[in-house]
C-alpha cells in the first residue's frame, strides 16, 4: 500500500480534534447564525425605510386639504398624516411669535426656526414654522430680528408635522431660556403658553413664499437610502455562506499539507535501510 493511502486510512482529519481547530470550528459555528441575523436585521431596516419613503412620496403627491380635516386640538399627528400638504385661512399673530433654538439650514449653518401662531377663522390656532433665519444677533439671549409675515387675512399652505418631543428628536427641552425662545415645537406646550386651542402638530410652511427669501423655507423631506440596507443584508448572508466554505478549504489544505509531510517522512524512512 502506498504511504499516502495508508495515512488516509489512519484518519488524516484527526487534527480537527486539536484545541486550535475545535476553537476555530466553534467560532465558525457562532459566526454563521450571527451573520444571518445581521442580514435579517438589515432587511427589516430596508423594509422600514422603503415603507417610510413610500409614505413620504404618497403624502407629497396627495392633494392639499384643509388642516382641520387632519388635525384638531389634542390630536397626535400619525405617520400616515405626516408630510400631508394642508391649507389654512386666517392671520399671523406675530406678538406671540417665538424662535426655535439650534436649528440648521441646508448648508448646516446654525440659527433659528421661526414659529408663528396662525389664528384660524374659527379662533383655533395653528402653529406655523415659517422657516430658518441665521443667529446673527448681538447675543444668543437677544430675540433675533425676524422678517414679518403677510399682514391681514391670508391662506397658508404647508406640510403637516407631528409635535416634537425629546424622546423622538433627542433635543433636550431646556428650561430658563431667554424670552420668546423654545427648544421644541410642541403643540401642547404652546397651548399652555398661549392659553388657546392649538391644533395638534404644526406645519412647515411652503406657501406663500416670503419676500426676500427670508425666512428660508424648509426643504422637502429627504428619502432614506433603503437600497444600502438591502446591499448590507446580501453582504452579511454572503459572509455567512463563505464561513463554512472557508472552513472546508482550510481543513482540506491542512489535511493535504499534513499528508504530504507524513508521506515525505515515510519515504525518507523507507530509503534509509536501502542506503545502509
Amino acid at each position: 500500500m502506498h504511504p499516502t493511502t495508508e495515512l488516509y486510512g489512519r484518519g488524516v482529519y484527526r487534527f480537527l480534534l486539536s484545541r486550535q481547530w475545535v476553537i476555530l470550528t466553534l467560532i465558525a459555528l457562532l459566526l454563521i447564525p450571527t451573520m444571518i441575523r445581521l442580514g435579517i436585521w438589515q432587511m427589516h431596516r430596508y423594509e422600514e425605510r422603503t415603507a417610510r419613503n413610500q409614505l413620504v412620496t404618497d403624502a407629497l403627491a396627495a392633494k392639499p386639504v384643509p388642516v382641520e380635516k387632519l388635525t384638531a386640538p389634542g390630536h397626535t399627528v400619525t405617520s400616515a398624516e405626516r408630510y400631508r400638504t394642508v391649507t389654512a385661512k386666517g392671520r399671523f399673530d406675530t406678538e406671540d411669535e417665538v424662535v426655535v433654538r439650534r436649528r440648521t439650514n441646508s448648508d448646516d449653518e446654525v440659527g433659528y426656526h421661526v414659529l408663528t401662531p396662525f389664528v384660524l377663522d374659527d379662533g383655533k390656532v395653528l402653529l406655523v414654522n415659517r422657516g430658518w433665519i441665521p443667529s446673527d444677533g448681538p447675543s444668543q439671549t437677544t430675540f433675533p430680528k425676524v422678517p414679518a409675515p403677510p399682514s391681514g387675512e391670508v391662506t397658508v399652505e404647508g406640510r403637516l408635522m407631528p409635535s416634537e418631543t425629546t424622546a423622538a428628536s433627542g433635543i433636550k427641552n431646556l428650561k430658563g431660556l431667554p424670552d420668546r425662545q423654545v427648544m421644541l415645537i410642541n403643540s401642547e406646550q404652546e397651548a399652555r403658553r398661549l392659553d388657546a386651542q392649538v391644533l395638534g402638530g404644526y406645519i412647515a410652511q411652503t406657501a406663500p413664499e416670503p419676500k426676500g427669501d427670508t425666512p428660508e423655507l424648509l426643504g422637502d423631506p429627504g428619502k432614506e437610502d433603503a437600497a444600502l440596507n438591502y446591499a448590507y443584508a446580501i453582504q452579511w448572508w454572503l459572509f455567512s455562506a463563505a464561513v463554512p466554505v472557508g472552513w472546508v478549504v482550510l481543513a482540506r489544505r491542512e489535511a493535504r499539507e499534513r499528508t504530504q509531510a507524513a508521506a515525505k517522512k515515510a519515504d525518507t524512512a523507507e530509503a534509509e535501510p536501502a542506503a545502509v
